[in-house]
Formats: structure tokens, sequence, C-alpha cells
């Protein structure tokens, strides 16, 4: 098969392993590459070529799994029910006419990636948008290919936990197919893992995993990759519900671009009153909820470039107020100390500054790096060896150029030796003559001597300046290894700190809150004893007036005694009076009482409980009272 798959990385051998191997595929289950995404692109290159790069490959994972045989080709009923799902999913309008035309019935058997990528090209990804499901997109593609190629029984972590590990790996593999993750990329993944758990990474562990590492590949497949999160070699100690948190967490910022979540305080708009709500910041909105499950959202906060943050003094006996201001609102918004308050003011000024910018999220951006940096190493070796091949060129042809001096010098003293016999045949006659050649001769000789003591001098030189280059290169990946370890410990004591500091400040916020509840329980019970003590005072007062109403009614009783005979018919009338009046005033408060309100007066306190009637009401009877007497 041709290179349709192949996309932007390198041309791949036959025996590469395919995206869908590890135990339910063997290497001739993928394709030998996925068409370039030149081909798809066009005009929108800018907006829509990172997301279609991550639709491909979903996709091909689920054209792997349906190539049950190996062949590299797919039935055509099962790319028509493949391309039928995927306008679903992705909320492509369906062309029924093409579809039938290009998946018609006819002799030609199955399609091959090269058959069906122009179909997925027109038809599905050049109509795309980012407005569809990516979860319910990804779960379709999932679907397809996890029966074939995952052992559950073999995993201590659940199937959605491993369908966003699957997700997770084509947001960070390569652009190549089959598709791979690097070593650099599995330490990275593996990283946020163990900090989302809440351990310490351990690089010696990754190192030693690293040499045992197959040399002849150049990464793992996404099922050696689940595998390996799987089974628990790199989160020992960790039960399966810390491990299945972290997986989340390390899911909603990589894929959800989840920048920032947790609880806050939120003013209403209409009833102005305060309610807790589970904030959840991506890189153009943030969302709040009733609660973390994310089921019950209350509403949205739209960012774009124009919006702003600002702190916001304590007022209202809230503390730690920020403000965010939209185009046509502001929400006020209270932290739960001030340390949270910073990291979301930061937070969403870093998002709205990056809106600004028009940048990608700062996940997406260092993934872009580390591609970049891959890319650049990559160059680095590539010229490196370029100039070791062509020093060792050099060295050839010097040592050719030292081999042709060689036979030179020999053929030179071969014609040495045959003038010597020359000479030792005609030494009699040409004795003078022979004399001035003899001269001749070892001045030639000196010459070709110091010609070859030259050339050697020069080939140790030249041999010296291959040893110092060979020491250069290595003292050179010394200096990136020490470079790159002493960036892993700064990072590890930095991620201490501020663990340690959010632990301290959790505590001082937790000191001052049952501080504050002290002290709120003092002003109570400072608050009940003077008003029991304004209760007994009243009372007294009462009992005092009471005394004194006694004493002058029984004075009232002495006169009424020695005057009895004179007015007793007098008094039966006037007796008979009032309890027709008390009568007539009890059924009067009764019905007073039903339809008046209760008096927001404090009631008071009797030796039975609560009064039926405050002090004002008490006062009241005792005027009415006295009057009545008075016209009596």
């Amino acid at each position: 098969m041709g290179g349709a798959w192949r996309g932007r990385g390198l041309p791949l051998s036959g025996d590469s392993a395919a995206g869908g191997g590890g135990r339910g595929q063997g290497a001739s289950d993928a394709p030998s590459g996925w068409q370039d995404s030149r081909g798809i692109r066009g005009s929108r290159a800018a907006t829509m070529g990172g997301l279609k790069d991550e639709l491909l490959k979903a996709i091909w994972h689920a054209f792997t799994a349906l190539d049950l045989d190996h062949s590299g080709k797919v039935s055509k009923s099962q790319l028509k029910v493949l391309s039928h799902n995927l306008c679903t999913v992705l909320k492509v309008p369906h062309d029924p006419v093409a579809l039938e035309e290009h998946f018609r019935d006819d002799d030609e058997g199955p399609v091959s990636n090269q058959g069906y990528m122009p179909y997925l090209n027109k038809f599905i990804l050049e109509k795309v948008q980012d407005n569809f499901d990516k979860i319910e997109f990804n779960r379709m593609c999932w679907t397809l290919c996890v029966k074939k190629n995952l052992a559950k029984s073999l995993l201590l972590i659940t199937e959605d936990d491993a369908f966003k590990v699957w997700v997770i790996f084509n947001f960070l593999s390569e652009d190549k197919y089959p598709l791979i993750i690097v070593p650099e990329e599995i330490e990275y993944l593996l990283k946020k893992l163990t900090e989302a758990m809440g351990g310490g990474w351990q690089q010696e562990q990754f190192e030693n995993y690293k040499i045992n590492f197959d040399d002849s590949k150049d990464g793992l497949s996404v099922w050696e990759l689940i595998e390996l999160i799987g089974n628990g070699q790199f989160s020992k100690g960790m039960d399966r519900q810390t491990v299945s948190m972290a997986i989340n967490e390390v899911f909603n910022e990589l894929i959800l671009d989840v920048l920032k979540q947790g609880y806050m305080m939120k003013k209403g708009h209409r009833r102005k009153n305060w309610t807790e709500r589970w904030f959840v910041l991506k890189p153009n909105i943030i969302s709040y909820y009733v609660s973390e499950d994310l089921k019950d959202k209350k509403g949205d906060i739209l960012l774009d470039e124009n919006c702003c943050v600002e702190s916001l003094p304590d007022k209202d006996g809230k503390k730690c107020l920020f403000l965010i201001k939209c185009f046509d609102k502001t929400f006020e918004i209270s932290a739960s100390d001030k340390k949270k308050k910073q990291e979301w003011i930061q937070a969403i000024h870093s998002t709205i500054h990056l809106l600004k910018l028009g940048s990608p999220p700062p996940h997406k951006e260092a993934r872009q790096r580390r591609k970049e940096l891959r890319k650049k190493v990559l160059a680095e070796q590539e010229e490196l060896e370029r100039q070791m091949k062509e020093l060792q060129v050099a060295n050839e042809n010097k040592q050719q150029e030292l081999e042709t001096v060689r036979k030179k010098l020999e053929e030179a003293a071969s014609r040495a030796a045959e003038e010597e016999k020359k000479r030792l045949q005609t030494q009699v006659e040409l004795q003078a003559r022979f004399s001035t050649e003899l001269e001749r001769e070892k001045l030639i000789r000196q010459q070709m001597e110091e010609q070859v003591a030259q050339k050697s001098s020069e080939l140790e030189q030249y041999l010296q300046r291959v040893r110092e280059l060979e020491d250069m290169y290595l003292k050179l990946q010394e200096a990136l290894e020490d470079e790159r370890q002493a960036r892993q410990d700064e990072e590890t004591v930095r991620k201490l700190q501020a663990r340690l500091l959010e632990e301290e400040s959790s505590k001082r916020a937790e000191l001052e809150k049952w501080h504050l509840e002290q002290q709120q329980a003092i002003r109570t019970t400072e608050a009940e004893k003077q008003e029991l003590e304004n209760q007994r005072a009243v009372k007294e007062q009462a009992l005092q007036e009471a005394v004194e109403q006694l004493q002058q009614l029984e004075l009232e009783r002495k006169q009424a005694l020695e005057q009895y005979e004179g007015v007793k018919k007098k008094l039966e009338m006037a007796a008979n009076k009032t309890k027709s009046w008390k009568d007539r005033v009890a059924q009067h408060e009764g019905l007073i009482r039903l339809i008046e309100p209760g008096s927001k007066n404090p009631h008071l306190i009797t030796n039975w409980g609560p009064a039926a009637f405050t002090q004002a009401e008490l006062e009241e009877r005792e005027k009415s009272w006295k009057g009545k007497k008075a016209t009596e």
C-alpha cells in the first residue's frame, strides 16, 4: 500500500508496530500511512488543520480495527456504516448519493485506505466544524477498536479510564502512522499522573524502564501505553480511586482544556445573594455548576479579549473578592482565601491575554514546543553525524594520500637499489660521475624523508583534532544531561514548596475559622446573658407594681366592707357589669390575635416559658384597667 496514512512523519517499514498493535493486532494490522493533511487543508489551514489531524488519529484506530484480516483493506459495507456514523457524531450533513456512489456494490472488493481517504477528505473532513461533541466522537471510534485490543482482566483501571488514556494518547502521539508515543511524552504523561495522585516522581524508575525498552521501536502503541498505566507499575501504593481521579484530572486538562476549577461564592444578579458554585475555567469561557459532578449547570461567563478581572476590597462580610467585567455583565466572586483568589485572578488574566494574542491553551503550546525541540535535537544529531561522516571521509582521504606517498617511497627505494646495482657495475668507469650522482641522490632522499615526516606530523595533528571533537561531543552530552536533571530537580522543589504553602494556608484558614466561631459563640452567650438580666429587672419592677396595687386593693377592700351594707346592691351591679365587660374584652382580644400579625417586639419570659403578650401589651392593659376603674 502507498503512503496515504503517512502524514508528515517519516516513512515506515513494513514491520513497524501498528497503532492497533499490542495484544490484539500485529504489525500488519496498520496501513503503511495515512494521506498527508495537505490534501484537506486548503485556505482554512490556519484554523482547522490541527482539528483534522486529531480527528484523523481516532478515525485511523477505527479503520485499523475494521481491518480484520490485516490486509490493509476494509469491506465497503463496513466503511459505509463507519462514514454514516462519522457524519452523525461530527454533525456533518449526510450525502447519501455520494455515499452510495463511492461504496456501490461491484467486483472490486474491499477498499484500501487510499481508496477511502478521498471520500473521507471531501465529504467529511472538509465539511467538519468545531461544533460537535468531541467526547462522543472519540467514544464512537473507541468502541470500534476496544473489544479487539483491550484485555480488561490484566488491567487495574476501569474501561472508562482506559478510554481517557486512549484519547490522551491521540493528543500526545507523533504525527506519523502507525501512531506511537515517544519516551519523552510517556515521561511527561506519567509525571503528570504521579503529581495528580500526590506522589513523588521517581526518575530512576523511569530510566530503568527506558533501559529495558525495546531499542527496535521508537515508542509505544496506545494499547501498550494503557497496559503500562493499567498494570500499576508507576502507581504502586495508590488505590484504584486515586489512579482514576488522577487520570480524570489529566484528561480534563489536556483534552477538555480545563485550565482551573474549584468552589467559590458568586453574587446573584437579581436577588443579590451569595451562592457557592463549582467554577470551571476553559480557554474562552468560565462555566459554573451546582457541584463538581457537572450535572446541574447554572450559567457561563463568556471571555474575550475585551474582558478584564479586578481585585475588590472586602465588603458586606465577604472576603477575598474579585470582579470579572465582560461586555454586558459583571460578576462578583468570593474565593475561599487570598491564595485561591490570587490564583484565580492570575489564571483568568492569563486566559484573556492568550485570547488577545490568539495563542492556544498552555498545554497545547507546550506540546508543540516539545515536538519542535525533538525536531531540533534530531536535526542537530543528523548534522553532527554528517560532520562525523565528513571527518571520516577526510581521514580516509588522508590515509590514501599517505599510502600513495608510501608507494612512491617504495618505488623510489626500488629505483635507488637499481641505481646502486648499476653504480657497482660501472664504479670503475664512472667513479667521478657517480660521486656527483651520489650527492644528488642523497639530497633527493633527504627531501623525501622530510616530506614523509611532514605528512606524518599533519596526520597526527588531524587525528588529535578528531579526538578533541569526540571529547567535545561527549562533554556536550554530559552538559545537556546535567541541565535536564537540574531542571527536573528545580521543578520538584517548586512543586513541594507550592504544596507546603497550600497546606499552611489551609491550616491558617481553618484556625481563623475556629477563632471566629469561638468569638461568635462568646458574643451570643453575652447577648443571652444581657437579655436575661433585662427580663429579670422587668419582672422585679412588675412585681413591685403588683405589690403596690395589692396594697391599694386591700385598703379599698377595707373601705368597701365598712360601706358594705350601704352599697351592696351597687356592688352587685358593678360586679355583673364588670363580668360582662371582661367577657367582651376576652372575646375581642381573641379575635384580634387571629387576624393581626404578631408583635415584632421580644416576648416576656415567665416561669412557664414565653408569655402570650409583650411588655408593651402588658403596659397597655394596665392603663386600660386603671382607666376603667377610675370611671366606675
